[in-house]
């Protein structure tokens, strides 16, 4: 794998760190459906005066079976993909980061890939090493079977870690200071899974050599022929590599030699 790496600007790594955003963003709404472009000027109520303001027009009559109950709200089926509860057992083979160098998942031995949030990372990377065997709780993400962990277990001590909310006095880093300590990076190699954001769609790549590489969903959208177990992939952004791996948000993703520019005012 090639890589090279340049001290980012702050505020150059805030315009690409959009993996974490796009997670959070709300789900896709169903077609016809209020959308986040802007809403058309409200119609005029009967007679032609906007909703609101009186005028002379006789009110509308009321809709057929006013009076009748409701029915019952229907399930939605646009929210975070829970999954079914699973339970799997394997021998870790390395820790995953995220781009800020978080450890937010690990890999089994047999390709099995586990992710747990950020905050519960540090506790796990100090309970459990690559080589320990664990026993892992949690539900089974599809489409691409990644278990989200909510308990993990070393085998051999006993010892587990829950996944539970950070302290509400837990310390954070402040946002201006966010992407800070981000560097240049590229990265080049086999695709051996492809990684998915709560609600299930796209959003990276998890390289055969462990590293990680970040995209915003929409972005993934227009790499949907890449993102495939086997493609070698290439990839240049912002990022963090430490002692569990590398992990970078892209900001330029393509082919060996044929990348295409994600985001015009970020210099690549």
């Amino acid at each position: 794998m090639k890589r090279f790496s340049l001290t980012a600007p702050a505020t150059l790594a805030l315009a690409v760190i959009a993996t974490a955003a796009c997670a959070a963003q709300p789900a896709p709404l169903p077609p016809n459906s209020a959308t986040t472009q802007p809403m058309p000027p409200m119609p005029p109520a009967a007679g032609g005066s906007l909703p609101g303001v009186s005028n002379s027009a006789a009110p509308m009559p009321a809709p057929p079976n006013a009076g009748a109950p409701l029915p019952p709200p229907q399930a939605r089926d646009n929210g975070p993909l829970d999954g079914t509860p699973a339970t799997v057992s394997g021998v870790v083979r390395r820790f995953l980061i995220n781009p800020d160098g978080d450890v937010d998942g690990m890999l089994l031995a047999d390709n099995t890939l586990v992710r747990f949030p950020p905050h519960v990372g540090s506790q796990v990377a100090s309970t459990i090493s690559p080589g320990d065997a664990v026993n892992v709780s949690g539900f089974a993400q599809q489409p691409n079977g990644t278990l989200r962990a909510s308990l993990i277990s070393d085998t051999k001590s006993g010892r587990s870690i829950a996944d539970q909310p950070p302290p509400a006095d837990a310390q954070r880093l402040p946002r201006s200071l966010a992407g800070i300590g981000l560097v240049k990076l590229s990265a080049v190699g086999r695709v051996l899974r492809v990684t998915t954001a709560p609600r299930g769609e796209s959003d990276g790549v998890l390289l055969a050599d462990g590293t990680v590489i970040k995209l915003a969903p929409p972005a993934a959208l227009q790499f949907a022929n890449l993102l495939r177990p086997g493609t070698t992939i290439a990839a240049q952004g912002y990022g963090t590599r430490n002692r569990y791996g590398e992990a970078l948000q892209a900001t330029a993703f393509g082919t060996p030699g044929n990348l295409t520019t994600l985001y015009g005012n970020v210099p690549q």
